[in-house]
């Protein structure tokens, strides 16, 4: 049981991929965290088809989903609102969108909700573990004279350590169909390739679970796939911290309390700025030696020290690590560069703690330089920003 929340964290990552030819995604997902209530949430919504008018359609779902949740709205009315205000196709007369949310409070407990989607995944102990839903019978209007009545499953679960939640949509499920070795597709065979991902690494992330199980989607689909496809995992363990040091403490009597904070902190570290490490490698008496053989063109070189994970530049290199959060997770995540090398590492942290020197430089003050080149104080601040509420990091700020 999750008495003791601290030493645990609820990390959720997720993974999409288009219908082939299709430049929008007709699945949608969306997650909330709530840093005061210590509570996670996230919506998988599969729209209708294919393609904007699927995307529409799931939008409107998981955005409805994800605030009924966020407000504690009961469940029926929540499912009630998205049946009856989605638009009717005009095909097969349906209003229709699956979906599927996961709402994990501060002790453990998961309410899950689950709409025409493929049944959810709970591993435990290397194990695939069965639970039963509650079968809810919730009957919306079609029109002012039809009527239908869905099923919506419910579940309560209380999570333990290293547990995993796995769902998807069913462009998961259904890959494959048709050919020799899986002619009705996928289908439970997704559940063996999930225990085999995890014995093969048994701390992969949710993110790249939920990566891993898309990708081997559209291998299946000959990498043509024929749905949209999606999936969001859930992973609870110790979580995993970083440090990042940027910018020289106000006063030098503060430098060995810097350079204490690195030696002594117990995670990942990185340090940004040619003056810091230059402090911290006086005051540890630890050597630094550039890294020639990841050197890019816009970025000076980063360098290797003997106790740091990675030392870079200073405020060039925040600035493009900025842009790079701002765009979103790529589907590309092996590109050059220590800004890229910054952002593997923080994708993988759960607890990142910025500390950031207040000492003034000169050089960042000329008018004559590029704009990108704020002052270190609004770029940690645009950071710690972007990382609580982009990618859903719990961030702790502290200058020095």
């Amino acid at each position: 049981m999750l008495q003791d929340t601290s030493k645990f964290f609820i990390e959720v990552g997720s993974f999409q991929h288009n219908k082939y030819g299709n430049i929008v995604c007709g699945d949608s997902v969306l997650m909330h965290k709530s840093i005061k209530e210590n509570r996670t949430i996230a919506v998988m919504s599969d729209g209708l088809g294919s393609g904007v008018k699927a995307n529409v359609l799931s939008t409107m779902t998981a955005s409805m989903a994800l605030n009924f949740r966020i407000r504690r709205e009961p469940i029926t009315r929540t499912a009630k609102t998205i049946m009856d205000t989605l638009p009717i196709d005009s095909v097969r007369n349906i209003s229709y969108s699956t979906f599927t949310i996961v709402d994990i409070e501060s002790d453990g407990n998961v309410k899950i909700v689950e709409y025409d989607n493929p049944s959810l995944i709970l591993v435990r102990d290397n194990k695939i573990i069965k639970f039963q839903p509650e079968e809810l019978i919730i009957e919306s209007k079609l029109s002012k004279t039809n009527s239908d009545k869905r099923i919506i499953k419910l579940s309560n679960i209380l999570l333990q350590k290293e547990d995993r939640l796995v769902f998807f949509s069913d462009g998961v499920t259904q890959s494959g169909i048709g050919n020799k070795n899986m002619p009705f597709g996928w289908g439970d065979g997704v559940n063996s390739f999930i225990l085999d991902a995890i014995k093969e690494n048994i701390d992969i992330s949710a993110r790249e679970l939920s990566r891993k199980i898309v990708k081997q989607s559209d291998l299946n689909d000959i990498l043509k796939p024929k749905d949209d496809t999606s999936c969001v995992v859930f992973y609870v363990r110790e979580p995993r911290k970083l440090l990042i040091c940027t910018g020289p403490p106000f006063t030098e009597e503060k430098d060995k309390y810097l350079a204490e904070i690195i030696r002594d902190y117990n995670g990942k570290k990185i340090v940004c700025g040619g003056t810091t490490s230059k402090i911290v490698s006086r005051e540890l008496n630890r050597e630094i030696i550039v890294d020639l053989n990841n050197v890019v063109a816009s970025l000076p070189p980063s360098s290797k020290m003997e106790g740091i994970d990675l030392v870079t530049e200073g405020i060039i290199t925040l600035g493009s690590l900025a842009s790079i959060l701002e765009e979103g997770t790529p589907k590309n995540l092996d590109q050059k560069g220590p800004h890229w090398d910054m952002f593997r590492l923080i994708l993988d942290a759960d607890i990142i703690d910025i500390v950031a020197g207040t000492k003034i430089n000169i050089a960042h003050q000329d008018p004559t330089l590029p704009v990108e080149l704020e002052i270190r104080r609004n770029v940690v601040k645009k950071l710690a920003s972007l990382l609580e509420e982009k990618y859903m990091k719990t961030v702790k700020l502290k200058f020095i």
